[in-house]
C-alpha cells in the first residue's frame, strides 16, 4: 500500500476501476497512499459535562437566566488545580469517566466540580468585538458490545486519560462592530453563553444564577466595557495581556489547523503547511486599529519590536471623513470599484510616462500616495469615494507591508504572518501587503496570512482557561465544518446555524437564486439584536448578501482530542490524502457537474430513506438549495473554504446530509444487498474451498477487486446490476481483474503466504482489512480473504466507517452481517465469537464444517469516517492501537 511504511506493510489492493458512464459515487482507489478523504469522528472526551446520566439530569433544576442545579455532591478536596487571579478552580478529586473508553462521547464526571467555567472568550477592540465560543458534541451512547473485546484486546484502558477534561465539542468564531456592542450583549445572553458552561442544559454551578461568572477577555474594551457586561449579564471580565493572547492564538492556529497559513499573489492563494519543528522564530504582524509587530521565538517566548499608528483604525477613520462610508466593510467594498491613478501621484505622472528605470521603479509605481491632489483644483465633493477608498488602502497596505520587511530584516526572520481584522480576506489588502513585502525584499520574504486572522486574540484568550486540554491538541485532532449558511454569508463571520432544525430550513426557503446574487430575506430579530443564529443583516443596498470572491470563510471548528494519525504511514508530512486537485479548473468543473447532476437523485433516496413524509420532503428540498449552495460558493471561490480536493467536497456532501438529519440515505439499499450477497455466499465458499491454495488465493484477491465496483452510489453499476444476479457479475468482473494491477505485489504476497522452495510459510500476526461498500462488496470480497487470513491463524480486524456515507457498511452494521455469514461458516463462526462479534447472536452452522481452526479473532473496529473516503492522517483510536501490531494492511 503506497504511503505506507513499506515493512511489514503489503499492499494487495492496488487496482482502481473507472467507469466512463454517469457516476455518482467515484471509485477511489483505496490502496494507495492518495487516499481522498476528509475525516472526522473518533470518541470524545466531554470532561466538561458535569450531568450525563438521565438519573443526573432528572436532579437539574433551572431557576433564572442561568438556573441551578440540586445533586450529589462530595465536599471540596485538595486536589484542585489553582488558578491565579480570578480564574475559578477545577476540581479533579474522585473524577471518574462514566461509561465505557470506546462510548463515542464519554464524559468525566466531576462530582466535587462547585465552581463555574466558562466557555467564551472575548477580543473587545477599538473597532471589533471578536467572541470564540465552545458547544459540546452531542452524545451519542452505544451498546456496542463488540467494543469490551477490541478494548482488551488491543489494551486501550481509562489510565491513559490524561488527568484532566478535554475539550470534546466545537468552537464557533463571531464578531460584531465595538459601536454596536449591545448587539452582542444580547447574542450572549440569548444563547446563555455567559453562564458557565458549555451550554445552559449541561453544565450548572451550585451558585445562585451566575453572579459568579467569569470571561475572560482581552483587548482595550475588556477595561472600558467591564462595568457594562457586569450591569447587563452579571459577570466579571477577567482581563488577559493582549500581546499574550495574540501569539497564544497565533502558535496554536499555525500548529493545530492543517491549512490555516496561505500567501497571496497576484489574486492567487496559496496554501502553506507549516512544519511545527521549523515555526519558531517568525514575526507576528497584528493589524488592527494600530498595528504590532512581535518577534515570536516559541510558545510564550515572544517581543514586541515595532509597531506602527497607521493601521485599520487609520483606514475606517480617514474613509470615514472622506467618503462618508457608515462601515469598515462598506469602505473596503467600495475600494472594489476604485482607480487609484486618479488620486496617487505615479512615477510616470512626474516622468512623462517612464518608468525610472535605474533604480527598479516602474511608470505605475505610487510616487505620492494623495500627491496628484495638490495640483489640482478639485474639492472633496469631484473625487470619487470609491478612489479615495482605494487609494487609502494601498497607502495604508504599502506602509505595513515595508515597515513589517524591514523589522523581518532586522532579526532576519524569513516568514511573516499577518493577521488582524483589517486584512479581512481581502483580496486587494493581500495582495497589496504581499506586493510591498516582495518589492523591498527582492523575493527573499514571504507574507503569509491566516484565515482566522481576526481571532487571534479571543482565541488566546480562550486558551487561558487552564487545563482544559486546548493547548495539547495537534492538527489531525481538528476538524473544520462550514454549515449551511456558510456560502450565503460569503466571507463574513457569523454564528452558528439556527438551531432548531424547522427554523433552519425556514431559513434556507426564503433564500431565492437570481442570477450570480443571491438575495436572502434575514430571519425576523428582536430590535437589537443579530438574531438567536447570529447572521447579520446585511450592509449592500437591497438586502442582498453578496458573496465576496475575495473573501474567506471562517466555519466551525470541531475539536475531537482522540483522533490519531495512522501508526503506518511511512510520512505523514508528504502523505496527501486527495487523489485529485480541484485547484485545476477542469477537474473543478468536471466534479460539480457530476455532483450537480447526481444531487437530485440523491435527494429522492435521502426522502425515501425517511418514509417519503412531507416533512422529509421539506428536509430533502433545504438540503438541496444549501449543498447547492456551498457548490456554486466554491465554484466561484475554490480556496474559500480551505484548501479544496475532491475528498473534501464529498465530505462537505455527507456533513450537509446529516446537517438535515439525514442520517443514513443508503438504508434500504444496503440491507438489500446485504441479503441477496449473503445468499449466495455459502456457494462461493464452496467453489473456493474446492481449489488449490494457490488458484484459491489469486481468486480471493481477484474477488476483493472485482467486488469493489458493486457501489451503488454509481448509476452505471446500478444499471450493470439489472443485466445479471450479483453471484453472476462478481464471477463475470473476477474474469476482468487481469494481472499486472496498477499496484501489483501479489508475487510477494504469495510467497508470504504460501512459502517457496525452502522458505516456509509465515503467517501475518494481524491483518486489517479496509472494508467499503455494503453487499457484495463486503459479503462476497472482503469476508473471503478474511476467512483464509483467519484459517492460517492470522488475526482479522475489519476496518469500517463510524458514520453512514451512501452505501459504505458501517462498524455498526458489520456484526450482524458477520453473524449471518458465520451460519455458514465455521472458521467465520468461531473467529467472531473469539473478537466478541457473537454476543448476542444464536449461531447455527448449516455446513457442518469439521475444519480444524485456532481461536483467533475476529475484529470490529471504526475508522473515525463519516465520509465515502477515508483519511489516514485522522483515523480513530481503536484503529490507530489495532494498527500498532498489524503486518498486513
Amino acid at each position: 500500500m503506497a504511503g505506507l511504511k513499506e515493512d511489514p506493510i503489503l499492499g494487495i489492493d492496488g487496482i482502481t476501476i473507472k467507469e466512463e458512464l454517469e457516476i455518482g459515487k467515484p471509485e477511489i482507489d483505496k490502496s494507495r497512499e492518495d487516499h481522498p478523504v476528509l475525516e472526522t469522528g473518533g470518541a470524545v472526551i466531554k470532561g466538561e459535562s458535569l450531568i450525563n446520566n438521565r438519573s443526573v439530569i432528572d436532579k437539574v433544576r433551572e431557576e433564572g437566566s442561568c438556573g441551578q442545579v440540586e445533586r450529589d455532591m462530595g465536599p471540596p478536596t485538595s486536589n484542585s488545580i489553582h488558578r491565579s487571579g480570578s480564574r475559578p478552580q477545577l476540581d479533579l478529586s474522585k473524577a471518574a469517566i462514566e461509561g465505557t473508553f470506546e462510548e463515542r462521547d464519554p464524559t468525566i464526571l466531576l462530582p466535587n466540580q462547585s465552581d463555574d467555567i466558562s466557555h467564551l472568550a472575548l477580543d473587545i477592540g477599538g473597532s471589533l468585538i471578536k467572541l470564540v465560543y465552545f458547544s459540546r458534541h452531542q452524545d451519542r451512547p452505544t451498546t456496542d458490545k463488540r467494543k469490551k473485546t477490541v478494548k482488551e484486546r488491543f489494551g486501550i484502558s481509562n489510565g491513559n486519560r490524561r488527568s484532566y477534561p478535554i475539550l470534546g465539542g466545537r468552537l464557533h468564531f463571531v464578531k460584531f462592530e465595538t459601536s454596536k456592542i449591545n448587539e452582542c450583549l444580547d447574542f450572549i445572553s440569548s444563547k446563555q453563553l455567559h453562564c458557565g458552561g458549555m451550554d445552559s442544559h449541561s453544565w450548572h454551578s451550585e451558585t445562585s444564577s451566575n453572579g459568579n461568572a467569569v470571561i475572560k477577555a482581552t483587548g482595550g474594551g475588556a477595561y472600558k466595557f467591564a462595568d457594562l457586561f457586569k450591569e447587563r449579564l452579571g459577570v466579571s471580565l477577567d482581563k488577559e495581556d493582549e500581546m499574550d493572547c495574540l501569539v497564544a492564538g497565533a502558535n496554536f492556529l499555525l500548529k493545530a489547523i492543517r491549512h490555516e497559513a496561505f500567501t497571496h499573489m497576484e489574486g492567487q492563494k496559496e496554501f502553506v503547511q507549516i512544519d511545527q519543528n521549523d515555526l519558531f522564530p517568525y514575526l507576528l504582524v497584528n493589524i488592527g486599529s494600530g498595528v504590532s509587530m512581535i518577534k515570536v521565538d516559541g510558545d510564550g517566548k515572544f517581543e514586541r519590536v515595532s509597531g506602527t499608528n497607521v493601521g485599520g483604525g487609520t483606514y475606517w477613520g480617514l474613509g470615514r471623513l472622506l467618503t462618508k462610508c457608515k462601515s469598515f466593510d462598506e469602505l473596503l467594498e467600495l475600494s472594489q470599484r476604485g482607480d487609484n491613478r486618479t488620486i496617487d501621484m505615479l512615477v510616470g505622472d512626474i516622468y512623462g510616462g517612464m518608468d525610472y528605470s535605474k533604480i527598479g521603479l516602474s511608470a505605475s509605481t505610487i510616487a505620492s500616495s494623495f500627491g496628484k491632489t495638490i495640483s489640482e483644483k478639485k474639492e472633496l465633493t469631484d473625487y470619487r469615494p470609491e478612489d479615495i477608498s482605494l487609494s487609502l488602502l494601498r497607502m495604508i497596505s504599502y506602509n505595513i507591508g515595508q515597515i513589517s520587511y524591514l523589522n523581518a530584516l532586522r532579526f532576519g526572520l524569513k516568514r511573516i504572518f499577518f493577521g488582524g481584522f483589517f486584512i479581512r480576506g481581502h483580496a486587494y489588502t493581500m495582495d497589496t501587503i504581499s506586493f510591498a513585502v516582495h518589492f523591498w525584499s527582492k523575493g527573499e520574504a514571504q507574507a503569509m496570512f491566516l484565515r482566522h486572522e481576526g481571532f487571534l486574540g479571543v482565541l488566546g484568550a480562550f486558551m487561558s482557561y487552564e487545563k482544559h486540554g486546548l493547548d495539547d491538541l495537534m492538527v489531525h485532532q481538528l476538524v473544520e465544518r462550514f454549515p449551511m449558511g456558510a456560502p450565503y454569508t460569503g466571507g463574513k463571520i457569523h454564528g452558528p446555524p439556527l438551531g432548531n432544525l424547522n427554523e433552519k430550513i425556514s431559513w434556507m426557503e426564503k433564500f431565492v437564486q437570481k442570477g450570480t446574487e443571491i438575495t436572502a430575506p434575514v430571519p425576523m430579530a428582536p430590535p437589537g439584536t443579530t438574531g438567536l443564529g447570529g447572521f447579520e443583516v446585511p450592509s449592500s443596498k437591497g438586502g442582498t448578501l453578496r458573496s465576496d470572491a475575495s473573501a474567506l470563510n471562517v466555519g466551525v471548528l470541531h475539536l475531537v482530542p482522540t483522533l490519531e494519525v495512522f501508526p503506518q504511514l511511512a510520512d505523514p508530512k508528504m502523505y496527501e490524502p486527495n487523489t485529485i486537485d480541484l485547484s485545476d479548473h477542469n477537474e473543478l468543473e468536471y466534479w460539480f457537474t457530476v455532483l450537480s447532476e447526481h444531487l437530485s437523485d440523491l435527494v429522492d433516496k435521502a426522502v425515501a430513506s425517511e418514509g417519503g413524509t412531507d416533512d422529509a420532503k421539506r428536509r430533502g428540498d433545504a438540503f438541496a438549495r444549501a449543498f447547492s449552495a456551498h457548490l456554486a460558493r466554491l465554484m466561484e471561490e475554490p480556496a474559500a473554504y480551505g484548501k479544496l480536493g475532491l475528498a473534501n467536497l464529498l465530505e462537505l456532501r455527507e456533513e450537509c446530509l446529516r446537517e438535515f438529519q439525514f442520517v443514513d440515505v443508503y438504508r434500504s439499499i444496503k440491507q438489500r444487498e446485504n441479503e441477496a450477497s449473503l445468499a449466495v455466499l455459502p456457494g462461493l465458499l464452496a467453489e473456493l474451498d474446492s481449489m488449490t491454495e494457490e488458484t484459491r488465493l489469486l481468486t480471493l484477491i481477484e474477488g476483493v477487486l472485482a467486488a469493489n465496483i458493486f457501489d451503488w452510489g454509481s448509476r452505471a453499476c446500478v444499471e450493470l446490476y439489472h443485466k445479471g444476479t450479483i453471484i453472476e457479475i462478481y464471477r463475470m468482473s473476477r474474469n476482468k481483474m487481469q494481472r499486472p494491477w496498477r499496484v501489483d505485489d501479489f508475487d510477494v504476497f504469495k510467497e508470504r503466504m504460501l512459502g517457496s522452495g525452502d522458505k516456509k510459510p509465515r503467517p501475518h500476526k494481524r491483518a486489517l482489512l479496509f472494508v467499503d461498500n455494503s453487499g457484495a462488496d463486503v459479503v462476497l470480497g472482503m469476508l473471503p480473504l478474511a476467512r483464509e487470513l483467519l484459517q492460517r491463524g492470522t488475526e482479522v480486524v475489519l476496518v469500517a466507517n463510524s458514520l453512514p456515507a451512501l452505501n459504505d457498511v458501517t462498524a455498526m452494521e458489520l456484526p450482524d452481517i458477520v453473524a449471518e455469514a458465520a451460519k455458514h461458516c465455521d472458521i467465520l463462526r468461531r473467529a467472531a465469537e473469539a473478537g466478541g462479534l457473537l454476543v448476542d447472536a444464536m449461531i447455527n452452522t448449516s455446513d457442518g464444517s469439521k475444519e480444524n481452526s485456532s481461536s483467533v479473532p475476529l475484529m470490529v473496529v471504526e475508522n473515525g469516517c463519516g465520509s465515502p473516503c477515508i483519511d489516514l492522517r485522522q483515523v480513530s483510536s481503536e484503529l490507530a492501537a489495532a494498527a500498532k501490531d498489524a503486518d498486513l494492511v
